[in-house]
């Protein structure tokens, strides 16, 4: 009986491993919205790191999320720490491209629940009378991280909070001035 259960505890982790290995090495989500508003009102929204708080997915998981901002907060050099729960982990990120009304490049780094470095690009095109918004993110996917793709959707979990992320933005962008 030990035997049995030692030979099916080696198939289940080298099944593991193996499924793992065919995981592709770069992980990367994107999702889109149209906004009914104009690039420059939608810009401006993503370029300054403080404004986040309102329509960015990932303030919402720790009601108690320590922040904490560089000198710069808005555009080509600014940058936002923070530290969180087990869901919003830790780290760091930077603008580190801002074309306005274009795009904006940002280097990510982070630190918990694993340590990573991403890259996010935000584009912004003109529709009309609104604004394309595509929100992407590519990172590496040490073996780790494939290990726990075989397990989870990474790329849904991540996506619908993309997704959600850029409703939000959405309505705050669509708002009529007061």
């Amino acid at each position: 009986m030990l035997k049995i259960l030692g030979v099916l505890v080696v198939v289940v982790v080298g099944t593991v491993l193996v499924l793992a290995s065919f995981q592709p090495d770069t992980f990367r989500v994107q999702r889109s919205t149209t906004v009914n508003a104009p690039p420059g009102k939608v810009f401006p929204l993503v370029d300054d790191l403080r404004k986040w708080t309102a329509w960015s997915p990932f303030e919402k998981l720790d009601p108690d999320l320590k922040r904490s901002f560089g000198a710069r907060t808005v555009g080509k050099g600014a940058s936002y720490e923070w530290d969180g729960n087990g869901k919003a982990g830790a780290g760091r990120m930077e603008i580190v491209e801002s074309t306005p009304s274009s795009a904006i490049d940002i280097a990510l780094h982070f630190r918990k629940p694993l340590e990573n470095d991403a890259k996010a690009t935000f584009r912004f095109s003109p529709q009309g009378d609104g604004t394309l918004v595509t929100w992407t993110m590519e990172s590496p996917s040490p073996f780790i991280a494939k290990i726990m793709h075989v397990f989870f959707d990474a790329e849904t979990m991540v996506g619908d909070d993309f997704a959600r992320g850029l409703a939000d933005l959405k309505a705050i962008a669509e708002k009529p001035a007061s």
